[in-house]
């Protein structure tokens, strides 16, 4: 990895503690304490609200939106349909996780509708619910892969170059695209696939980079890239999956800019 790249990694986690983005989530019933906390011990500041009512008040107080369809409802796909217009008529980035994308119809269609007609300005998901987004057939066993990384990354180039928007498949190994550039990221701990809402936490910490980073391609590639050596770090000292999550806030929050430049591993494909 070329030490700018790295270096532009240790900046954008200096710039999220400086500045505090305010990351907006609709999330799942069962991540919302989980990210709330992993904002707040990276250094950003949460805000946990799908009242359809009160979606253009939080958009304007926000820096970034995730979305996360995890556990959905109509009148939360009407909030996460209006909050993804918001942050678009204000020219503020979202994240699309579509979770268990290819389980269900009704998770598959919200997730495709999401994309294609909200554009987001990243999907992050793992190669199951980017390859169902791809409408090339793929199937989830609930929220987990079936597919690896590697599965879909021709995929994800072609998704990417569609729809102008970065496209994150995340796994054992990380590929980030925008169609035109491509990083892979590695790293991480096993374990991880141990502990619920994993791959919840890395989408928010992702909408915290989007906030700061202007390069939406760079901003995905550094929240993973610091995720993973977080995981590294808190399975290095965790005798299983209940202690490596509560060290994974100690890293989010201990880790320092100089020490993430040192570790993280992201590669160009």
């Amino acid at each position: 990895m070329s030490t700018d790249l790295a270096q532009k990694v240790g900046l954008q986690l200096a710039r999220v503690r400086s500045t505090r983005p305010v990351v907006h989530s609709i999330t799942n019933f069962v991540v919302m304490n989980s990210t709330a906390n992993v904002l707040l011990a990276m250094g950003a500041a949460p805000i946990m609200a799908h009242a359809f009512e009160e979606i253009s008040d939080i958009s304007a107080i926000s820096n970034s939106l995730v979305i996360n369809i995890g556990t959905l409802s109509g009148s939360w796909i009407k909030s996460m349909e209006e909050a993804a217009q918001c942050a678009r008529d204000l020219g503020k980035p979202f994240v699309l996780d579509p979770v268990g994308s290819g389980a269900t119809q009704l998770r598959t269609k919200t997730a495709c509708n999401i994309a294609r007609f909200l554009t987001p300005t990243v999907i992050r998901g793992n190669a199951s619910e980017i390859l169902s987004i791809a409408r090339v057939g793929s199937k989830t066993r609930g929220v987990d892969s079936i597919n690896s990384t590697e599965d879909a990354m021709e995929s994800s180039i072609v998704l990417a170059n569609s729809l102008g928007n970065v496209i994150a498949v995340t796994g054992a190994i990380d590929f980030v695209t925008d169609g035109k550039r491509s990083l892979i990221i590695t790293g991480g701990s096993p374990i991880t696939a141990r502990v619920t809402g994993t791959g919840c936490a890395a989408s928010v910490i992702v909408g915290a980079f989007l906030a700061v980073e202007e390069d939406p391609l760079f901003a995905t590639a550094g929240a993973l890239g610091y995720f993973k050596v977080v995981a590294e770090k808190a399975s290095a000292v965790s005798s299983g999956p209940g202690s490596f999550w509560i060290r994974v806030l100690d890293e989010l929050h201990n880790i320092s800019s100089e020490d993430l430049v040192e570790h993280v591993r992201i590669d160009t494909a």
